[in-house]
């Protein structure tokens, strides 16, 4: 009878998004022990590398327990709800999984189904890994490492490789392959603790040094106590921890920043014309309940001058060695919101007629304002629009979204004295910045992008002659 009662309780994973991302924090339950649940019932929210997303059930059932309270940084894979199904249809589970919960009926939930895939994160802040914790989830793995110390003395070794999946880029993954390095033994120097091309090669180079690097691992033991000590004035400072949205922006950022040779490449423009533009579509019935702002006509002008000039919307293969060129454009748009910045992108704006672009730039705006921007919606863009005018600010030298090639910056419009048909007068002046990655685009293809979007905006007719 027992048997039977473990076997009909269904562990709920943290699904992974795919993308080698590890962990999430779970933001809030929707659902306590003995709620009653259905199949794609959204049960908790939780905060990926990307955005919050809300998670749903896959059975119907009672909920038996939660394993985390709100606020925990949980790894992907590991169980986090308990649903008994035994009065639901459950779903079909391979033939192993009853022996393993006959054979060790006290380790629910200790990870060993599959990962669902669905979403993940990388974010948490390094002061609070409540995973760590003796949780049920880890139990096994907190047994093996007990025998381990207590039989053979090795426990910082074991330890190390439960613990987590070390973290490196796909080539990096691949040279150690090739080259037989295991990466739970190489020490990281990377950002966030990546290991880096050159880690993997200082392994090979140096094969025992890093056998001492494990049992070194106690040292940093003795100062331990040191992190209790809080020697700030609280009334004087405030400390935020880095983790979701944040921590991946800012090593996305480092990394692009030391990845790719920016350039940066800058012009000022008169857009009286297309502020006139604006006025006028926002009384044209075919965008009657749109959205229609100068950024509308800023995108329709980048998308315009990467048509004229393709090889800007390209991408880098470093495992490949290539330079691939996109024949489609998923055009990104810098969002501020109150977890980070985020850059979401609109599929295939390339195919848009103006209507359909102000349309998806509406929903875009709204959705990332709502913190409901899907980790799809951010993936795969091509190139980025970041309009900082609308703080003030007369331009800046963006940093490219990882994989990108080019990033173009708005500055505020403003009116300023302007030479116009010989004469100073008055006008709707702008200055643009576009960032590229040197690799793939030259001062030449750059400059001629950057010079397009400028004669569009100061003729935006050319929106129709150059289309």
């Amino acid at each position: 009878m027992t048997t039977m009662t473990e076997a009909s309780v269904r562990e709920f994973k943290m699904p992974d998004v795919g993308e080698g991302l590890t962990e999430a924090e779970i933001l809030k339950w929707f659902v306590q022990p003995g709620d009653t649940v259905t199949d794609g019932q959204v049960v908790c929210e939780v905060e990926t590398a990307k955005a919050a997303v809300e998670l749903p059930i896959p059975y119907d059932g009672v909920v038996r327990d939660l394993h985390f309270p709100e606020g925990t940084t949980v790894d992907v894979g590991t169980s986090i709800i308990a649903v008994d199904v035994s009065g639901g249809a459950a779903p079909a589970e391979p033939p192993a999984e009853a022996p393993q919960a006959t054979e060790e009926p006290k380790a629910e939930g200790s990870g060993r189904q599959p990962v669902l895939v669905g979403y993940g994160v990388a974010a948490s802040s390094t002061r609070r890994r409540p995973r760590k914790g003796p949780e049920v989830p880890v139990q096994q793995a907190s047994t093996a490492i007990q025998t381990e110390l207590n039989g053979h003395g090795a426990a910082p070794s074991a330890a190390a490789a439960v613990k987590e999946r070390p973290l490196a880029k796909p080539p990096v993954r691949k040279l150690a392959k090739d080259l037989g390095v295991d990466l739970t033994t190489v020490v990281p120097t990377g950002p966030d603790g990546i290991i880096t091309r050159e880690d993997v090669h200082g392994a090979v180079a140096q094969p025992q040094a890093a056998q001492p690097t494990v049992p070194a691992a106690p040292a940093p033991a003795a100062p331990a106590p040191a992190p209790a000590v809080v020697s700030y004035d609280t009334a004087r400072e405030t400390r935020i921890p880095v983790k979701g949205v944040r921590k991946a922006t800012a090593a996305a950022m480092v990394g692009s920043a030391f990845t790719a040779p920016h350039v940066t490449e800058f012009v000022t423009v008169d857009v009286t014309r297309t502020m006139k533009l604006v006025e006028e579509l926002k009384e044209d019935k075919e965008f009657a309940g749109l959205r229609v702002n100068p950024l509308l006509l800023i995108s329709k002008a980048l998308l315009v001058a990467i048509r004229r000039n393709p090889d800007v919307n390209a991408s880098w293969d470093e495992a490949a060695q290539e330079i691939v060129v996109k024949h489609y454009v998923n055009l990104g748009i810098a969002a501020a919101t109150p977890r980070g910045l985020i850059v979401p992108n609109i599929k295939d704006a390339h195919a848009k007629t103006l209507p359909q672009l102000a349309e998806s730039l509406g929903e875009l705006v709204s959705t990332a304002r709502d913190g409901k921007t899907s980790p799809s919606d951010m993936q795969a863009g091509t190139v980025t629009i970041t309009n900082v005018g609308v703080f003030g600010v007369d331009t800046g030298t963006p940093i490219l979204n990882p994989g990108e090639s080019a990033i173009l910056a708005v500055g505020a419009i403003k009116l300023q004295p302007w030479v116009h048909k010989g004469k100073v007068k008055p006008r709707q002046v702008t200055t643009l910045a576009l960032s590229f990655d040197h690799r793939l685009v030259d001062g030449e293809l750059g400059s001629k992008v950057l010079a397009d979007v400028a004669a569009i905006l100061e003729q935006p007719k050319r929106l129709i002659t150059w289309a």
